[in-house]
């Protein structure tokens, strides 16, 4: 069993061809996919920092939801970046978001059936500084982290960087997964925004790989995917422990390693 972490406060698949990236194809500009055994440990990423390293303890166990029997890595046609992903998950590039830095990359991970998983984005503007109104705040909790050893720059507003999953509580408890590298500004075990994203040394800028930018309590009638909607913490935790797609997610999110970050 998983341990449970809870912090108030937080046959190989064909390679789906031409439409699973934006400018696939053969030549020196196009993606390399690399199949990935059907044994392969989860990856356990290393990179170097130019003004930081992860080096945290564990505060959780990757998550014991059994993952996809057959990967393949990406690796993107620069050669910046590499992840693991399961065989028939399609990688498709998007436009760099407004404010990017030069160079940006931005890679949206979907299941076969087109259902988005995650996003992989780096050069992203540092984020603004947002005040928290107490009374608008929110209780959160953190159900899985793990260190990941990967570039960040140190500083006063940085964290070594972690694969988390934290829920927050609104008319339902909301759910996200990916990289963090912030620490949160919470109060009294509340909050009113939940950031995924990671200050990267200059070469890669501030990045995130998760299923959205920012965790916030939704109200009803806002649309809540990507996003996981439970109506327990209770119910939110057994995703923690026994979902194979937050496995898959997971690993593939631990699995990334910049080639490129100096």
């Amino acid at each position: 069993m998983a341990t449970r972490l809870r912090v108030t406060g937080l046959a190989l698949a064909s390679l789906l061809a031409a439409s699973a990236v934006a400018g696939c194809g053969s030549g020196q500009n196009s993606p390399s996919w690399t199949p990935v055994g059907p044994n392969s440990s989860a990856a356990s990423p290393t990179g170097g920092s130019s003004s930081g390293t992860s080096s945290a303890t564990a505060s959780g166990t990757p998550s014991p939801g059994a993952t996809s029997a057959e990967w393949k890595t990406f690796t993107d046609p620069g050669k910046a970046i590499s992840f693991e992903l399961p065989a028939q998950w399609i990688v498709q590039a998007g436009p760099a978001a407004a404010g990017s830095s030069a160079g940006a990359l931005h890679f949206d991970v979907k299941k076969a059936d087109g259902t988005f998983v995650a996003a992989l984005q780096t050069g992203l503007p540092a984020p603004a500084p947002a005040p928290c109104d107490p009374a608008q705040a929110k209780p959160y909790s953190v159900l899985n982290s793990l260190p990941v050893s990967l570039p960040f720059t140190d500083g006063p507003d940085a964290i070594s960087p972690r694969f988390v999953f934290r829920v927050i509580q609104g008319y339902k408890y909301f759910g996200s997964f990916g990289l963090v590298g912030v620490p949160t500004a919470a109060q009294d075990g509340k909050a009113c925004r939940l950031r995924n994203i990671v200050p990267g040394p200059a070469a890669i800028g501030w990045y995130s790989f998760s299923d959205v930018l920012e965790l916030a309590p939704l109200a009803p009638e806002a649309k809540v995917a990507p996003l996981q909607s439970f109506d327990t913490l209770a119910q939110a935790s057994a995703y923690v422990e026994d979902s194979g797609d937050f496995a898959d997610a997971q690993r593939m999110i631990m699995s990334l390693k910049f080639t490129k970050n100096s």
